[in-house]
């Protein structure tokens, strides 16, 4: 690296972060954009090989600039999410391998629940899915409040039991 170069960045270097932290309030994008700032700099040696180093007011300037141009595409990625959201193409904010893996858990857990012994299935169906109260269930289907809880805690540690293998194992 050009020593000037060298000299020019470790003066620069803490002010230009600084200045980005105090904008973007976020310590690891304030390095990024000093980061770029530099580099871009970098390849203009016609501002810094002189011996008049560039002048502060336009090094503020490229890196404004810079933060300006991430706030801009942030807000486009945003807008471009809640899109694809609304129009129901985005299933969650996780990317690609981490929706596979919630689709896997979610499969084996209907998986157990299908598995379950037919009155345990029912309960708790009629808890988790159709969003009943116990007391509702044990109406429905004539038992006891104590036996409607019991089969929801057996089923629970059922898929507890199955999760806790996939995890650990």
């Amino acid at each position: 690296m050009n020593k000037r170069f060298e000299t020019y960045f470790i003066e620069n270097y803490p002010k230009v972060k600084s200045f980005a932290i105090r904008i973007l309030l976020s310590e690891q994008d304030a390095e990024d954009i000093t980061q770029d700032v530099f580099l871009r700099i970098l390849d203009m040696p016609e501002l810094w090989e002189e011996e008049a180093s560039i002048n502060p007011g336009f090094l503020y300037t490229i890196t404004r600039n810079h933060i300006f141009n991430l706030l801009k595409r942030r807000s486009l990625e945003r807008r471009h999410q809640e899109s694809l959201f609304e129009k129901g193409l985005l299933i969650e904010e996780f990317g690609l391998e981490e929706n596979i893996h919630a689709k896997e858990l979610e499969v084996l857990a209907m998986d157990t629940i299908e598995k379950m012994p037919e009155q345990r299935k029912k309960i708790f169906k009629m808890s988790r899915f159709e969003g009943k109260t116990n007391k509702e269930i044990s109406e429905n289907l004539e038992l006891s409040v104590r036996t409607v809880e019991r089969h929801i805690y057996l089923a629970l540690s059922e898929l507890k039991k199955v999760l806790f293998l996939l995890v650990f194992y």
